[in-house]
């Protein structure tokens, strides 16, 4: 009670990570519209085509995680195991041509009329739940067995396969990494994580370097301007719009990359387009907002496994590592210190299915704080048995 004698109302939500939420949202938005406009007159003879449709894509979103809010944990704990079984169908299914929509080479897409959805942004969600859920039913397991850990790392073959068949070997890095660390935060032996771990690193780097294309990448990022109108001119571009950039930017809408210079600008490169036009500011300020974002789902999850909520806790562990590592890495693309991989920038970069995805995962995000916060205040929802 205040000093006024009025009552504080808790909140219900946490008001950092919807403030950086929405902070990232609205930014992207803005820097789609600037970065698509000259592509999309071009294309469709209509400046803010692509801007008009991530504003529905991302009202769509904001929908849903209105919905999804309101969807009790022990409901996503139940369809675990059928959203992964669903996933691995569409990851069969995308490859059959006729079914599946290739795109620069790659088959990544099953399209629903206008609509296009990307199969691995569905795979990741879908894998974080699944996993979440085994790691709570085989805790014991997990902890005293080598059986109990070598099942999961089953599973994540078999999807990596499906993934590296379209090829997406982004999405199946991301989907890795997460995994990875979900299985170190349940608490398995130190041993056999250095075991599988130095596997799973091996087999990444054999992948890498098995494939032509992808070895081309992996050499190229260290000297992109050695071919520079070839195999590094996307990376060069890209470096040019941040050598532009400077401290301040040369202003939202100025940017000289996008004029069909630095391909993808809107989608995988949002970043590079942004950092020409706001600068270094514009670039610290998203690296803060993800950040934010990052700690604070950390903190949920830790907030959840503190109250005995196990399956939530490894969802909001799983959720801030997927988007933190795919944040990470598309920065790292775009700024040149890590290879290219198809990624996008989560909650920015153009997209409808990554984008309402993105949404779908913040929303059981949101949820798992908000029954979090109930249950410090006594109001649990959870009054009937968790589902094993």
């Amino acid at each position: 009670m205040s000093a006024a004698g009025e009552v504080k109302v808790p909140a219900l939500f946490d008001r950092y990570l919807l403030v950086a939420l929405f902070g990232i949202m609205a930014l992207g938005l803005i820097m789609v519209a600037s970065a698509s406009m000259v592509i999309a007159d071009r294309q469709y003879h209509e400046a803010f085509y692509f801007f008009y449709r991530q504003i529905v894509f991302l009202v769509a979103g904001l929908f849903m995680i209105l919905i999804i809010v309101r969807v009790p944990m022990q409901y996503w704990q139940r369809v675990g195991l059928p959203l992964f079984l669903l996933a691995l169908i569409l990851l069969v299914l995308v490859l059959i041509p006729g079914i599946g929509r290739e795109v620069n080479g790659s088959r990544r897409w099953i399209g629903f009329g206008p609509i296009g959805l990307q199969v691995s942004e569905f795979a990741k969600l879908a894998m974080i739940l699944y996993m979440a859920d085994y790691l709570v039913r085989r805790e014991k397991e997990i902890r005293e067995k080598f059986s109990g850990f070598i099942r999961p790392m089953i599973v994540l073959g078999i999807v990596a396969f499906l993934l590296l068949l379209q090829p997406d070997f982004g999405a199946t890095v991301v989907i890795g990494v997460t995994v990875m660390t979900m299985l170190f935060l349940s608490g398995v032996q130190a041993k056999q994580f250095i075991i599988l771990f130095s596997i799973v690193a091996a087999a990444f780097v054999i992948l890498a370097i098995s494939a032509p294309y992808r070895m081309q990448r992996l050499t190229t990022f260290l000297d992109p301007w050695a071919n520079p109108f070839g195999s590094g001119y996307q990376l060069t571009q890209s470096l040019i719009a941040f050598g532009r950039g400077g401290l301040s930017g040369v202003g939202l809408g100025e940017s000289v990359q996008k004029l069909f210079y630095l391909p993808e600008a809107h989608t995988d490169f949002l970043f590079a387009v942004l950092a020409e036009e706001l600068g270094l500011i514009g670039v610290l300020i998203v690296i803060a907002l993800f950040t934010i974002v990052i700690f604070r789902a950390m903190l949920i999850g830790r907030h959840a496994q503190l109250r005995g909520q196990a399956f939530a806790a490894y969802t909001a562990y799983g959720i801030a590592i997927w988007l933190g590592m795919q944040a990470v890495v598309n920065m790292g693309v775009n700024a040149g210190i890590l290879p290219t991989k198809g990624l996008t920038l989560p909650l920015m970069s153009y997209g409808g299915s990554s984008l309402l995805i993105d949404c779908i995962a913040v929303g059981i995000l949101l949820r798992i704080d908000h029954e979090t916060r109930l249950d410090i205040l006594g109001l649990s929802v959870n009054k009937r048995k968790p589902y094993r």
